[in-house]
């Protein structure tokens, strides 16, 4: 992919920014920068990109996207509404790696921290009880000055580095270009696939969106995504089932089409390939963990 280079600015005070976004499109693009990004989505739904990785993301979650990796948070259609029903509350911290020093995470005492942000750059989702104890460290370096900042930021990451069930997001082979073009194109790619999923997209309709023939853009989205068109608009499918089961507001048999897909059988197939549940299994784990 063509990401965008963001360029993360920070208060001439501090070494490293935090921040409080309360409207949904500071992360609505497909972008990178040197900053080690951590979020925490206090409010909010969507869907999330970070390298080859494509799911659902939903209030509470916390990830941690390593240096130079791509990455877009795509906020539901019903925060951009006017009037909109619901609101966005996120909280975001970047930092560089050595912004305390070239030489700080080769102490051995920080054996962890580094091998932490080595990992990162794949993504990392956060689970579990170590996720709300980040989110509260979150909270509390946007009210913290002074040195206690760092301090608290060290913490989060000695949390992160100590749980031992962090899920790996992209892929171990994703590998991408820092190239600045193309950024629009791609980006077209992402927000008229997200508008339009849930019906038949051709192949000429999206070629059409990049503005490239047919056979160009069957090569051109593979080399840059490492997966054809059609696998990318399954995986997107498969993330609103997951959310609707989450919602648990429709049979299943419903969601089925209201994500996408033409028949049961595709639909429980591609779900069980991408998840490696069933659709009921999947709902069920999940009421489960609310319940546990």
């Amino acid at each position: 992919m063509r990401p965008q280079l963001l360029k993360v600015s920070k208060e001439p005070l501090y070494s490293f920014s935090v921040r409080q976004d309360l409207v949904p499109y500071i992360n609505n693009r497909w972008h990178y920068h040197a900053e080690i990004e951590l979020i925490h989505f206090k409010k909010g739904e969507g869907t999330q990109f970070i390298g080859d990785s494509i799911r659902q993301f939903k209030t509470g979650d916390v990830v941690l996207v390593g240096s130079n990796l791509p990455h877009y948070w795509r906020f539901d259609d019903a925060y951009f509404e006017e009037s909109a029903p619901v609101t966005a509350d996120v909280r975001v911290a970047h930092f560089c790696e050595d912004f305390w020093g070239s030489q700080f995470l080769q102490l051995p005492e920080n054996v962890h921290i580094r091998s932490l942000l080595d990992r990162a750059k794949r993504g990392l989702q956060i689970t579990g009880k170590t996720k709300q104890k980040v989110a509260e460290i979150l909270e509390s370096l946007l009210h913290t000055t002074d040195n206690h900042r760092i301090i608290l930021l060290m913490e989060a990451l000695n949390i992160i580095a100590s749980c031992k069930q962090p899920e790996m997001l992209s892929s171990i082979g994703f590998k991408y270009d820092l190239v600045e073009d193309e950024k629009d194109r791609i980006n077209a790619i992402y927000e008229y696939s997200l508008k339009n999923f849930k019906r038949p997209i051709q192949l000429e309709e999206i070629a059409g969106i990049a503005n490239i023939s047919p056979s160009s853009f069957c090569r051109y989205f593979k080399s840059r995504t490492r997966k054809t068109y059609s696998q990318f608009l399954i995986e997107i499918r498969v993330g609103h089932a997951c959310k609707l089961l989450i919602e648990n507001h429709l049979s299943i048999k419903q969601l089925c089409y209201e994500s996408g897909f033409n028949n049961f059988s595709s639909f429980h197939k591609y779900f069980k390939l991408i998840t490696s549940k069933s659709p009921l299994t999947y709902q069920k784990e999940f009421m489960g963990q609310l319940t546990a």
